[in-house]
């Protein structure tokens, strides 16, 4: 599971003595573990379950939440780049974006822009969406068959691009 190889890199990392890698990677740790506990809860007011161990069970993130969580990092990162550039913070922006590449590297494959465009025409033709008002529709189409495989933003900028012409 990708949780227990978070945390195999960890142990690596503070051996490796890289600092960087080590505190990043605590830090996905972590809004993984809080992931966790909002599900515990939500598990346990919808079930009434009272089992500590059951409710650990029922609470473990599958592979595919533990990736939205560290796209989810990922995108605070790119937020963090850009709020730096227009600071004047060349610096910080560089350590983010070494950060991201870090993280990029537990995302799976990354889908092209024209793969991702054929996806957006596929889902305009499927949902009969005909203009801007239907691009929720469309952008919900399409981040479920490609999820974690896209930046929403891209999809999004795609999307609308498309529903204008």
């Amino acid at each position: 599971m990708l949780k227990e190889k978070l945390q195999a890199d960890v142990k690596e990392a503070l051996k490796s003595g890289n600092s960087q890698k080590r505190t990043l990677l605590g830090m996905v740790l972590s809004a993984v573990k809080n992931r966790e506990f909002d599900k515990r809860a939500k598990v346990s007011k919808t079930t009434g379950e009272t089992d500590a161990v059951k409710l650990d069970e029922a609470a473990k993130l599958n592979d595919e939440e533990v990736l939205e969580t560290i796209a989810s990092e990922i995108k605070k990162r790119k937020d963090s780049v850009e709020q730096f550039e227009k600071g004047g913070r060349p610096e910080l922006a560089a350590q983010e974006n070494q950060e991201i590449d870090i993280l990029k590297a537990y995302m799976p494959e990354q889908m092209s822009d024209d793969a991702v465009m054929a996806e957006v025409k596929k889902a305009i033709a499927e949902t009969g969406a005909s203009g801007p008002k239907d691009m929720g529709k469309v952008i919900g189409a399409v981040m479920a068959k490609i999820k974690g495989k896209a930046d929403g933003t891209l999809v999004s900028r795609f999307v609308k691009e498309e529903l204008s012409k």
